[in-house]
């Protein structure tokens, strides 16, 4: 059986997702998006760096921009950081955000654990990627997604 995005979150739950990034990024120079589709096609890895091309998120400054990747059907989800992040942290720095959201997810509170997930990301990406005076919003804030 097929799940659809739209079942995944409401509207004024994806609203608060985006709240939830908006918050995060005025904490740091990092760029976060939220990408949901049904399905990886049997390759997440390969999927989420597709994803993260599509959406243009090298395009940053500090090239610090971060992709949370939800495959709904395969009930299977991903982070990946640009290589400025990867250039500068631990192997483990996404373990916290990975755990958080996962913790959520076997719940079924997918709204809560992507909040805290992201909230958590804004909170590690501001240790190496602290907000300067202008910290502009390089990359759109909105959900995306691919039927």
């Amino acid at each position: 059986m097929q799940q659809h995005i739209e079942h995944f979150l409401s509207a004024t739950e994806e609203q608060a997702i985006i709240e939830a990034i908006q918050i995060a990024e005025n904490n740091t120079s990092g760029e976060i998006r939220v990408h949901i589709e049904n399905t990886h096609n049997d390759n997440l890895n390969h999927r989420v760096l597709d994803i993260f091309s599509i959406l243009k998120m090298h395009n940053t400054k500090l090239r610090n921009g971060v992709l949370i990747y939800v495959a709904v059907q395969d009930k299977a989800f991903a982070i990946y950081g640009d290589k400025g992040i990867h250039c500068v942290v631990p192997p483990n720095f996404w373990d916290s955000t990975i755990a958080i959201i996962e913790s959520y997810f076997q719940k079924r509170e997918f709204k809560q654990g992507l909040i805290f997930g992201i909230k958590n990301a804004g909170i590690q990406l501001k240790k190496y990627f602290p907000c300067d005076t202008e910290n502009p919003n390089e990359l759109p804030n909105e959900i995306s997604t691919t039927l």
